[in-house]
């Protein structure tokens, strides 16, 4: 894989979708349907989807593609992919509160090494470089050719006794609630879709558990920003290293922390 032409192509997708959602979001009404599962789906996610989707088929023909809205795409097997949600935090999206990002991915045998996480309304980029290391590219205007400014990011120097969490805005339960309260936490913050990777990676928080359902499209992209920002994220149940190409693509729950957290078991 060239991973200068990946990067430069997932960074200028994940624009373009971005100003096709924003365009979606600032009209004074949009069609919200609801998917099989009961979630919501908008025609802002289909017209993302079919954008990153083209977009990366065209650059690379040779690589397996799985994308969110593509039903069809979801029962593959494959360890090496590249991976897309095209709007995650479809209910922020709905009720305009602008946590939601634009998610693509590349897994090398199971493990996300690069990716890109762009949050148009709240004009903030986070993605991998072509070594491996995560920027956040400064905004709020990016031109889609040539990068601005990009600011290394990287993990907190965690104090066990006073963490920063970071929790799901719409996804908040009993039982997260009862595994954060094992640490010693300095400040909980939340926030939507997969922004709260990107809040571990630059060191705005030190831990974010999700004790809920997920999928490998959901977490790919953050994670691995996450991870080229010197983060780790583990399964929940036995702290083994999270992998990508599950049957189903489906995550078990797990811990996304800056090495130095001490996890409960």
């Amino acid at each position: 894989m060239d991973y200068e032409r990946l990067v430069s192509v997932m960074r200028r997708l994940a624009l373009e979708a971005g100003d096709k959602i924003m365009e979606i979001y600032n009209s004074p009404e949009f069609e919200v349907k609801s998917k099989s599962d009961a979630s919501p789906v908008t025609e802002a996610d289909e017209a993302a989807d079919a954008l990153i989707s083209e977009g990366l088929a065209e650059a690379f023909p040779q690589v397996a593609q799985v994308t969110e809205e593509q039903a069809a795409s979801h029962g593959q097997q494959v360890s090496t992919f590249l991976i897309v949600d095209p709007l995650d935090g479809t209910k922020e999206f709905v009720q305009r509160r602008g946590d939601f990002t634009v998610n693509i991915a590349y897994v090398l045998e199971g493990v996300p090494v690069r990716g890109v996480v762009y949050a148009p309304a709240k004009g903030r980029l986070f993605y991998t470089l072509a070594d491996g290391r995560s920027v956040e590219e400064v905004g709020p205007e990016f031109d889609k050719e040539t990068p601005g400014v990009q600011t290394p990011i990287t993990v907190s120097m965690p104090d066990n006794r006073g963490l920063m969490v970071v929790a799901s805005k719409s996804h908040r339960d009993q039982a997260t609630d009862d595994y954060i309260a094992q640490y010693g936490v300095k400040d909980m913050t939340s926030a939507g879709s997969s922004l709260k990777f990107c809040l571990v990676a630059t060191g705005e928080a030190d831990l974010y558990p999700r004790l809920g359902r997920t999928m490998e499209w959901d977490t790919a992209a953050g994670d691995a920003v996450l991870r080229g920002a010197g983060g780790e994220m583990v399964r929940f149940d036995d702290h083994t290293p999270f992998t990508y190409g599950k049957p189903g693509f489906e995550n078990p729950f797990f811990i996304a922390y800056a090495p130095g957290v001490l996890l409960v078991k």
